[in-house]
Protein backbone atom coordinates (compact mmCIF):
# COMPACT_ATOMS: atom_id res chain seq x y z
CA UNK A 1 0.00 0.00 0.00
CA UNK A 2 1.42 3.39 -0.94
CA UNK A 3 -0.88 5.89 0.77
CA UNK A 4 -2.57 5.80 4.16
CA UNK A 5 -5.01 8.29 5.66
CA UNK A 6 -5.34 9.29 9.30
CA UNK A 7 -8.45 11.27 10.30
CA UNK A 8 -7.62 14.34 12.38
CA UNK A 9 -10.37 13.56 14.85
CA UNK A 10 -12.44 16.24 16.55
CA UNK A 11 -15.10 16.10 19.27
CA UNK A 12 -18.00 18.29 20.30
CA UNK A 13 -21.42 19.19 18.89
CA UNK A 14 -20.25 22.21 16.85
CA UNK A 15 -18.84 21.06 13.55
CA UNK A 16 -18.47 22.39 9.98
CA UNK A 17 -20.87 21.33 7.24
CA UNK A 18 -18.02 19.41 5.60
CA UNK A 19 -17.40 17.23 8.67
CA UNK A 20 -17.59 13.44 8.36
CA UNK A 21 -18.94 11.46 11.32
CA UNK A 22 -16.37 8.87 12.39
CA UNK A 23 -17.64 5.27 12.45
CA UNK A 24 -21.19 6.33 13.32
CA UNK A 25 -20.02 7.54 16.74
CA UNK A 26 -19.60 10.85 18.50
CA UNK A 27 -16.32 11.94 16.90
CA UNK A 28 -15.88 13.60 13.51
CA UNK A 29 -13.24 14.96 11.15
CA UNK A 30 -12.97 17.47 8.33
CA UNK A 31 -9.30 16.89 7.45
CA UNK A 32 -6.94 13.94 7.33
CA UNK A 33 -3.22 13.37 7.39
CA UNK A 34 -2.04 11.65 4.20
CA UNK A 35 0.80 9.27 5.08
CA UNK A 36 3.36 7.76 2.72
CA UNK A 37 6.33 5.55 3.55
CA UNK A 38 8.56 7.47 1.15
CA UNK A 39 7.37 11.09 1.43
CA UNK A 40 6.57 13.58 4.19
CA UNK A 41 2.97 13.56 5.35
CA UNK A 42 0.52 16.27 4.35
CA UNK A 43 -2.89 17.43 5.50
CA UNK A 44 -5.78 17.29 3.03
CA UNK A 45 -9.51 17.90 3.16
CA UNK A 46 -11.76 14.94 3.92
CA UNK A 47 -13.39 15.51 0.53
CA UNK A 48 -10.08 14.56 -1.13
CA UNK A 49 -9.86 11.16 0.58
CA UNK A 50 -10.37 8.16 -1.76
CA UNK A 51 -13.87 6.70 -1.59
CA UNK A 52 -12.98 3.30 -0.05
CA UNK A 53 -11.07 4.95 2.81
CA UNK A 54 -13.86 7.45 3.41
CA UNK A 55 -16.40 4.63 3.48
CA UNK A 56 -14.32 2.73 6.04
CA UNK A 57 -14.00 5.83 8.20
CA UNK A 58 -17.65 6.81 8.09
CA UNK A 59 -19.55 3.51 8.19
CA UNK A 60 -21.27 2.84 11.54
CA UNK A 61 -19.83 -0.19 13.31
CA UNK A 62 -22.23 -3.09 13.71
CA UNK A 63 -23.06 -4.43 17.19
CA UNK A 64 -20.85 -7.33 18.29
CA UNK A 65 -21.72 -9.83 21.05
CA UNK A 66 -24.52 -7.53 22.16
CA UNK A 67 -22.26 -4.47 22.34
CA UNK A 68 -23.18 -1.26 20.54
CA UNK A 69 -20.46 1.26 19.67
CA UNK A 70 -22.32 4.55 19.83
CA UNK A 71 -20.72 5.16 23.25
CA UNK A 72 -17.40 4.04 24.79
CA UNK A 73 -17.28 0.36 25.76
CA UNK A 74 -15.27 -0.75 28.81
CA UNK A 75 -13.81 -4.26 28.83
CA UNK A 76 -12.91 -5.41 32.34
CA UNK A 77 -9.77 -7.54 32.60
CA UNK A 78 -10.08 -10.74 34.63
CA UNK A 79 -6.86 -12.75 34.69
CA UNK A 80 -7.33 -16.13 36.37
CA UNK A 81 -3.59 -16.76 36.33
CA UNK A 82 -0.90 -16.96 39.02
CA UNK A 83 1.57 -14.81 37.09
CA UNK A 84 -0.02 -11.97 35.09
CA UNK A 85 2.05 -8.78 35.33
CA UNK A 86 -0.49 -6.76 37.32
CA UNK A 87 -3.01 -8.99 39.08
CA UNK A 88 -1.47 -12.46 38.89
CA UNK A 89 -2.64 -14.64 41.76
CA UNK A 90 -5.44 -12.28 42.80
CA UNK A 91 -8.30 -14.08 41.06
CA UNK A 92 -6.98 -17.59 40.38
CA UNK A 93 -9.82 -19.35 42.19
CA UNK A 94 -13.46 -19.48 41.14
CA UNK A 95 -14.99 -17.51 44.02
CA UNK A 96 -12.43 -14.69 43.90
CA UNK A 97 -12.84 -14.46 40.13
CA UNK A 98 -16.64 -14.38 40.32
CA UNK A 99 -16.55 -11.71 43.01
CA UNK A 100 -14.22 -9.60 40.88
CA UNK A 101 -16.43 -10.09 37.81
CA UNK A 102 -19.49 -8.95 39.76
CA UNK A 103 -17.58 -5.94 41.06
CA UNK A 104 -16.42 -4.85 37.60
CA UNK A 105 -19.90 -5.12 36.09
CA UNK A 106 -21.32 -3.09 38.99
CA UNK A 107 -18.61 -0.49 38.34
CA UNK A 108 -19.56 -0.14 34.69
CA UNK A 109 -17.82 -2.85 32.66
CA UNK A 110 -19.75 -3.68 29.49
CA UNK A 111 -17.83 -6.90 28.77
CA UNK A 112 -15.40 -9.13 30.66
CA UNK A 113 -12.16 -10.49 29.17
CA UNK A 114 -11.16 -13.71 30.94
CA UNK A 115 -7.70 -15.15 30.41
CA UNK A 116 -5.89 -18.22 31.76
CA UNK A 117 -2.45 -17.68 30.23
CA UNK A 118 -0.21 -14.73 31.04
CA UNK A 119 1.16 -12.99 27.95
CA UNK A 120 3.36 -10.54 29.86
CA UNK A 121 6.87 -10.02 28.44
CA UNK A 122 8.92 -13.14 29.15
CA UNK A 123 5.94 -15.39 29.89
CA UNK A 124 6.15 -19.05 28.89
CA UNK A 125 3.38 -20.89 27.07
CA UNK A 126 0.85 -22.63 29.32
CA UNK A 127 -0.36 -26.17 28.65
CA UNK A 128 -3.81 -26.27 27.07
CA UNK A 129 -5.32 -28.43 29.81
CA UNK A 130 -4.09 -26.08 32.52
CA UNK A 131 -5.47 -23.08 30.67
CA UNK A 132 -8.87 -24.75 30.28
CA UNK A 133 -8.95 -25.77 33.94
CA UNK A 134 -8.38 -22.13 34.86
CA UNK A 135 -10.94 -20.46 32.62
CA UNK A 136 -13.85 -22.88 32.16
CA UNK A 137 -15.17 -22.91 35.76
CA UNK A 138 -14.92 -19.13 35.99
CA UNK A 139 -16.79 -18.55 32.72
CA UNK A 140 -19.47 -21.02 33.83
CA UNK A 141 -19.83 -19.24 37.18
CA UNK A 142 -20.11 -15.82 35.56
CA UNK A 143 -22.61 -17.13 33.02
CA UNK A 144 -24.78 -18.62 35.76
CA UNK A 145 -24.75 -15.23 37.46
CA UNK A 146 -25.78 -13.10 34.48
CA UNK A 147 -25.61 -12.63 30.72
CA UNK A 148 -22.78 -10.07 30.56
CA UNK A 149 -20.74 -10.58 27.34
CA UNK A 150 -17.58 -12.62 27.95
CA UNK A 151 -14.44 -12.58 25.85
CA UNK A 152 -11.93 -15.44 26.14
CA UNK A 153 -8.34 -14.21 25.95
CA UNK A 154 -6.58 -17.13 24.26
CA UNK A 155 -4.40 -18.11 21.31
CA UNK A 156 -5.59 -21.74 21.22
CA UNK A 157 -8.52 -23.44 19.54
CA UNK A 158 -9.01 -26.06 22.27
CA UNK A 159 -9.28 -23.32 24.89
CA UNK A 160 -11.69 -21.33 22.71
CA UNK A 161 -13.87 -24.42 22.28
CA UNK A 162 -14.01 -25.00 26.03
CA UNK A 163 -14.73 -21.33 26.65
CA UNK A 164 -17.57 -21.32 24.13
CA UNK A 165 -19.07 -24.39 25.77
CA UNK A 166 -18.80 -22.66 29.15
CA UNK A 167 -20.58 -19.56 27.83
CA UNK A 168 -18.03 -17.21 26.23
CA UNK A 169 -19.22 -14.94 23.40
CA UNK A 170 -16.04 -13.73 21.70
CA UNK A 171 -12.38 -14.71 21.15
CA UNK A 172 -9.56 -12.26 21.85
CA UNK A 173 -6.34 -13.57 20.25
CA UNK A 174 -3.19 -11.61 21.14
CA UNK A 175 -1.32 -13.31 18.30
CA UNK A 176 -3.73 -11.98 15.68
CA UNK A 177 -4.59 -15.57 14.64
CA UNK A 178 -1.00 -16.48 13.79
CA UNK A 179 -0.31 -18.87 16.71
CA UNK A 180 -2.88 -21.63 16.14
CA UNK A 181 -3.71 -22.24 12.45
CA UNK A 182 -7.06 -23.81 13.33
CA UNK A 183 -8.42 -21.05 15.58
CA UNK A 184 -9.82 -18.78 12.87
CA UNK A 185 -11.83 -21.57 11.21
CA UNK A 186 -13.10 -22.66 14.60
CA UNK A 187 -14.37 -19.14 15.34
CA UNK A 188 -16.10 -19.12 11.96
CA UNK A 189 -17.74 -22.48 12.59
CA UNK A 190 -18.84 -21.55 16.12
CA UNK A 191 -20.04 -18.10 14.98
CA UNK A 192 -17.73 -16.39 17.49
CA UNK A 193 -16.79 -12.75 16.89
CA UNK A 194 -13.07 -12.09 17.20
CA UNK A 195 -10.52 -9.53 18.32
CA UNK A 196 -7.41 -9.45 16.12
CA UNK A 197 -4.38 -8.02 17.92
CA UNK A 198 -0.91 -7.22 16.62
CA UNK A 199 2.13 -8.68 18.34
CA UNK A 200 5.69 -8.93 17.09
CA UNK A 201 6.98 -12.31 18.27
CA UNK A 202 5.73 -14.42 21.19
CA UNK A 203 5.54 -13.26 24.82
CA UNK A 204 8.69 -15.11 25.86
CA UNK A 205 10.91 -13.14 23.44
CA UNK A 206 8.82 -10.24 22.06
CA UNK A 207 10.66 -7.50 23.96
CA UNK A 208 14.16 -8.71 23.04
CA UNK A 209 14.71 -6.37 20.07
CA UNK A 210 11.46 -5.18 18.44
CA UNK A 211 12.00 -3.40 15.12
CA UNK A 212 9.73 -1.70 12.57
CA UNK A 213 10.31 0.32 9.42
CA UNK A 214 7.29 2.45 10.40
CA UNK A 215 5.48 1.10 13.45
CA UNK A 216 2.09 2.69 12.71
CA UNK A 217 1.98 1.61 9.08
CA UNK A 218 3.56 -1.80 9.71
CA UNK A 219 0.96 -2.59 12.37
CA UNK A 220 -1.79 -1.28 10.08
CA UNK A 221 -0.64 -3.56 7.25
CA UNK A 222 -0.53 -6.59 9.55
CA UNK A 223 -4.04 -5.98 10.88
CA UNK A 224 -5.43 -5.32 7.41
CA UNK A 225 -3.90 -8.52 6.04
CA UNK A 226 -5.17 -10.61 8.96
CA UNK A 227 -8.68 -9.14 8.74
CA UNK A 228 -8.78 -9.72 4.97
CA UNK A 229 -7.72 -13.35 5.52
CA UNK A 230 -10.39 -13.87 8.16
CA UNK A 231 -13.05 -12.41 5.87
CA UNK A 232 -11.85 -14.63 3.01
CA UNK A 233 -12.16 -17.59 5.38
CA UNK A 234 -15.78 -16.73 6.06
CA UNK A 235 -15.79 -14.57 9.19
CA UNK A 236 -18.04 -11.53 8.70
CA UNK A 237 -16.11 -8.25 8.75
CA UNK A 238 -18.85 -6.83 10.94
CA UNK A 239 -17.90 -9.31 13.68
CA UNK A 240 -14.20 -8.41 13.83
CA UNK A 241 -12.49 -5.99 16.25
CA UNK A 242 -8.90 -4.78 15.84
CA UNK A 243 -6.28 -3.98 18.51
CA UNK A 244 -2.85 -2.45 17.70
CA UNK A 245 -1.26 -4.39 20.56
CA UNK A 246 0.36 -1.80 22.80
CA UNK A 247 3.32 -3.36 24.62
CA UNK A 248 3.45 -6.54 22.54
CA UNK A 249 6.83 -6.43 20.79
CA UNK A 250 7.11 -2.63 21.03
CA UNK A 251 9.57 -0.25 22.64
CA UNK A 252 8.51 2.83 24.58
CA UNK A 253 8.93 4.89 21.41
CA UNK A 254 6.86 2.43 19.37
CA UNK A 255 4.03 2.56 21.90
CA UNK A 256 3.95 6.35 21.94
CA UNK A 257 3.98 6.52 18.13
CA UNK A 258 1.09 4.07 17.94
CA UNK A 259 -0.95 5.97 20.50
CA UNK A 260 -0.34 9.22 18.63
CA UNK A 261 -1.45 7.65 15.33
CA UNK A 262 -4.39 5.56 16.54
CA UNK A 263 -6.99 7.12 14.28
CA UNK A 264 -5.35 5.64 11.15
CA UNK A 265 -6.71 2.24 12.21
CA UNK A 266 -10.29 3.39 11.56
CA UNK A 267 -9.38 2.73 7.93
CA UNK A 268 -9.73 -0.97 8.73
CA UNK A 269 -13.49 -0.45 8.86
CA UNK A 270 -13.95 -2.33 12.17
CA UNK A 271 -14.32 -1.31 15.83
CA UNK A 272 -11.01 -0.58 17.57
CA UNK A 273 -9.89 -1.70 21.01
CA UNK A 274 -7.02 -0.32 23.07
CA UNK A 275 -5.35 -2.37 25.78
CA UNK A 276 -2.86 -0.03 27.44
CA UNK A 277 -3.95 -0.44 31.06
CA UNK A 278 -1.09 -0.47 33.61
CA UNK A 279 1.52 -1.38 30.98
CA UNK A 280 5.25 -0.79 31.21
CA UNK A 281 5.33 2.38 29.11
CA UNK A 282 3.13 4.02 31.76
CA UNK A 283 5.77 3.16 34.35
CA UNK A 284 8.50 4.55 32.11
CA UNK A 285 6.74 7.87 31.50
CA UNK A 286 4.74 8.35 34.69
CA UNK A 287 7.26 6.71 37.07
CA UNK A 288 4.94 4.46 39.14
CA UNK A 289 6.96 1.26 39.65
CA UNK A 290 4.10 -0.81 41.06
CA UNK A 291 1.56 -1.78 38.37
CA UNK A 292 -1.28 -1.16 40.83
CA UNK A 293 -0.26 2.51 41.02
CA UNK A 294 -0.65 3.12 37.27
CA UNK A 295 -4.37 3.89 37.24
CA UNK A 296 -3.96 7.66 36.60
CA UNK A 297 -1.68 7.07 33.63
CA UNK A 298 -3.96 4.34 32.30
CA UNK A 299 -6.99 6.63 32.49
CA UNK A 300 -5.09 9.47 30.80
CA UNK A 301 -4.16 7.24 27.88
CA UNK A 302 -7.71 5.91 27.66
CA UNK A 303 -9.22 9.38 27.40
CA UNK A 304 -6.68 10.34 24.74
CA UNK A 305 -7.72 7.22 22.81
CA UNK A 306 -11.41 8.10 23.07
CA UNK A 307 -10.58 11.50 21.60
CA UNK A 308 -9.26 9.60 18.55
CA UNK A 309 -12.49 7.63 18.24
CA UNK A 310 -11.43 4.34 19.85
CA UNK A 311 -14.55 2.32 20.69
CA UNK A 312 -13.31 -0.11 23.39
CA UNK A 313 -10.97 0.38 26.34
CA UNK A 314 -9.61 -2.81 27.92
CA UNK A 315 -8.91 -1.87 31.54
CA UNK A 316 -8.09 -3.12 35.02
CA UNK A 317 -9.46 -0.06 36.85
CA UNK A 318 -13.10 -0.12 35.76
CA UNK A 319 -14.56 2.24 38.37
CA UNK A 320 -11.96 4.97 37.82
CA UNK A 321 -12.18 4.65 34.05
CA UNK A 322 -16.00 4.76 34.00
CA UNK A 323 -15.95 7.88 36.17
CA UNK A 324 -13.42 9.54 33.86
CA UNK A 325 -15.33 8.56 30.72
CA UNK A 326 -18.60 9.93 32.09
CA UNK A 327 -16.95 13.24 32.94
CA UNK A 328 -15.13 13.37 29.59
CA UNK A 329 -18.40 12.92 27.72
CA UNK A 330 -20.20 15.52 29.81
CA UNK A 331 -17.47 18.14 29.34
CA UNK A 332 -16.96 17.48 25.63
CA UNK A 333 -20.67 17.68 24.81
CA UNK A 334 -21.77 20.18 27.44
CA UNK A 335 -24.41 17.87 28.85
CA UNK A 336 -24.73 14.58 30.65
CA UNK A 337 -27.43 12.05 29.93
CA UNK A 338 -27.35 9.41 32.66
CA UNK A 339 -27.70 5.73 31.91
Amino acid sequence: MSEYFRPLVQTGPVRPDTAVTLAGGVCWFSHVECLDRNRPSKVISASAVPGPWLQSFGAPRQPIAGLAFDAPVLMGILNVTPDSFSDGGCYDNQQAALTRAQQMVAQGANILDIGGESTRPGALEVDVDIEIDRIAPVIEAVRRWQSVPISIDTRKSAVATAAKTAGANLVNDVSGFTFDPSLAALCRDLHLPVIVMHAQGVPQTMQAAPHYDNVVLDVYDFLKNQIDELVALGLPRGQIIADPGIGFGKTLSHNVELLNGLSVFHGLGVPLMLGASRKGFIRAIGQPEDANDRMPGSVAVGLAALAQGIQILRVHDVAATRQAVNLWQAVVYGEYIGT
